[in-house]
């Protein structure tokens, strides 16, 4: 089988592999489509703080079940989505639900190889079948989960005023799943295209571009009252510890990004809104469950998202170019 490594930063090779086998209590799986995520460029980027090389990168992904035991309820020819976070099913978070931040968590292309190869073997727990949607909409789940997730984390009402700061594939999703619950959504970022795609496809309220007077046009949007919930998902640390100062009184910060920095905040201001900062990580099965119900409802504008495609083979080739300014890169599906 054909599989694409990440050998080193910057280095992609592909090669071929044994089919792998499946253990007891595994799925052998046909992958069909590969979403690339910014796990994935950082990965290639040799920005990735959790990995070692080489590694097969890939964990958004819709499959065909090749080899299945009966008792997963999985058969044969079954199309699903896979939930790349292996949980382990016993550990304090695991006991409470939030199998998203399992203490002891391995997922998919980042702590074992991944999904940019032909065949994958998945423990059958983390499989589910993608009923209702086509297996380009599958391999997009996981993303919008993420937003999905973010936004159940904070809360959000309809009503609310929500601004979700960075317009890459997580800010978006936040967006969408924060605009499905009545929020007015002012996205923040630095990229007039980015910005122009969330007005057009996602029917964002407001869009503002950063610069000096950001913070002036945010107060004028909100007569400078700011925003009851905002989303960080920009991977920058100067722009995570920026948005504190967009939260209202008693308003909610969460953060998306993860980055090897401090968060630093004046807790003089923190404590007088009386605000609340949450973390948001991953997602579960109940956001996955949420994303499906608006993608089978038509809320979800997949085919807008979908900017670009390539095959397995030439990602090694192609794969730069989604780092190249001006591509406009939503989500990149690799068809395997």
């Amino acid at each position: 089988m054909l599989s694409v490594i990440c050998e080193s930063p910057g280095v992609l090779r592909a090669q071929e592999r044994e089919l792998p086998v499946p253990a007891k209590g595994e799925v052998l799986l046909r992958v069909s489509r590969v979403g690339i995520c910014g796990t994935d460029l950082h990965i290639f980027t040799g920005t990735q703080p959790y990995l070692q090389y080489p590694r097969v990168m890939g964990h958004e992904l819709s499959a065909v079940v090749v080899e299945a035991e009966r008792a997963s309820g999985l058969a044969a020819g079954d199309g699903v989505y896979v939930m790349p976070y292996l949980s382990c099913g016993n550990c304090i978070a695991c006991r409470q639900g939030k199998t998203n931040c399992c203490v002891n968590i391995k997922v998919l292309g980042v702590h074992s190889d991944g999904a940019l190869t032909e065949y994958l073997c998945v423990p059958a727990e983390f499989v589910h079948k993608a009923e209702g949607v086509t297996l380009d909409q599958a391999a997009m789940l996981e993303f919008l989960a993420i937003g999905a997730h973010a936004v159940r984390r904070a809360d959000v009402q309809a009503g609310q005023r929500v601004l979700v700061v960075g317009a890459g594939p997580i800010g978006m999703a936040a967006m969408i799943f924060a605009k499905l619950r009545g929020a007015n959504v002012t996205s923040l970022d630095t990229r007039a295209d980015r910005l122009s795609f969330c007005e057009k496809e996602l029917r964002v309220d407001a869009v503002v571009t950063v610069g000096d007077d950001d913070t002036d046009q945010l107060a004028r949007l909100t007569d400078g009252e700011f925003f009851d919930a905002v989303f960080d998902a920009t991977g920058n640390i100067d722009a995570m510890n920026r948005g504190f100062g967009f939260i209202a009184h008693g308003g909610k910060y969460t953060l998306i990004s993860i980055v090897p920095g401090t968060v630093a905040f004046s807790d003089p201001e923190f404590h007088k809104r009386e605000a609340t900062l949450l973390a948001s990580r991953n997602a579960t099965a109940q956001d996955f469950e949420t994303v499906l119900e608006a993608m089978r409802a038509g809320h979800i504008p997949d085919q807008a998202l979908n900017t670009h495609r390539m095959q397995l083979a030439d990602v090694p080739a192609e794969f730069a170019r989604l780092l190249e300014p001006g591509q406009t890169v939503v989500k990149a599906l690799v068809e395997c």
